[in-house]
């Protein structure tokens, strides 16, 4: 069995982080899950037992965030892994009709938060010159698409902080990982942007999408990786999906419309 980690998850209240952290319980780790939902996680708690340690923790919440590393109970303090999972996307409309609200909410979620976490962990791991982090980025973040613009440029922010990161840490046995996936079903994500549950359900229409597991079992497989072996960024699509290649709008001739 992989030596036991302790490992700080994320947005683990439900889909990526939920799954993630039953996986690396099962595993044999210890997780602590963090989220906004403290009754789901007092319920994963109630599922899983000790080797869970639930938290409640706003990503929007900065001073938390940069408290945390003390702040936590003293043996669930040095941090092997910190899965950055929790984001969220809002809204489809085209830039000019967007809700710049919405706009704040995802860069704080998906950028400050994830940085400042990052932050906040890196000297204990820098310390014990051990660690691994890695986040949940999205194909978005490299493949453009109507109604992407800021979701997309959140991601595309942590595929490139990931990269630096891990050029940093050049010299440590820190290793650094961006996971990408696509489309990826069986979570909230699409609920929470499209705020419409006929809507979320048609994204998946007639597809196999990747789930949640999928992504749980990729980051038990990373863990138990040689220690020198760093996996830079992981691309995942499901079989259904490629990406798109690039458009070119036409404008058809009077005849052509009729």
């Amino acid at each position: 069995m992989t030596q036991a980690l302790t490992v700080f998850v994320t947005g683990a209240s439900a889909g990526f982080g939920k799954a993630i952290a039953k996986k690396l319980v099962k595993e044999g780790h210890h997780v602590i899950a963090s989220g906004r939902r403290t009754e789901r996680l007092n319920e994963l708690h109630h599922e899983l037992g000790d080797a869970l340690l639930p938290l409640s923790l706003d990503m929007q919440d900065i001073k938390t965030i940069r408290d945390l590393p003390s702040s936590l109970p003293e043996k669930w303090q040095d941090i092997d892994v910190l899965i950055n999972n929790a984001g969220l996307a809002l809204g489809m409309d085209p830039a000019q009709n967007a809700d710049p609200d919405e706009w704040e909410t995802m860069i704080t979620t998906n950028i400050s938060g994830l940085v400042e976490i990052t932050r906040a962990f890196l000297p204990t791991m820098i310390k014990r010159n051990t660690g691994y982090i890695m986040s949940i980025g999205s194909t978005a973040g490299t493949y453009p698409y109507k109604g992407g613009n800021v979701y997309g440029a959140t991601k595309a922010f942590v595929s490139q902080f990931m990269q630096n990161l891990r050029t940093d840490l050049l010299g440590t046995k820190i290793r650094v990982t961006n996971i990408e996936p696509g489309l990826c079903g069986g979570s909230e994500f699409s609920q929470v942007r499209l705020k419409d549950n006929e809507k979320a359900n048609a994204v998946y229409q007639g597809t196999q999408p990747l789930t949640p597991n999928d992504i749980a079992e990729t980051i038990a497989w990373l863990l138990k990786l040689p220690a020198h072996m760093n996996v830079n960024r992981m691309e995942l699509m499901p079989v259904c999906q490629a990406s798109g290649g690039l458009a070119v709008h036409r404008k058809l001739s009077r005849r052509e419309n009729q």
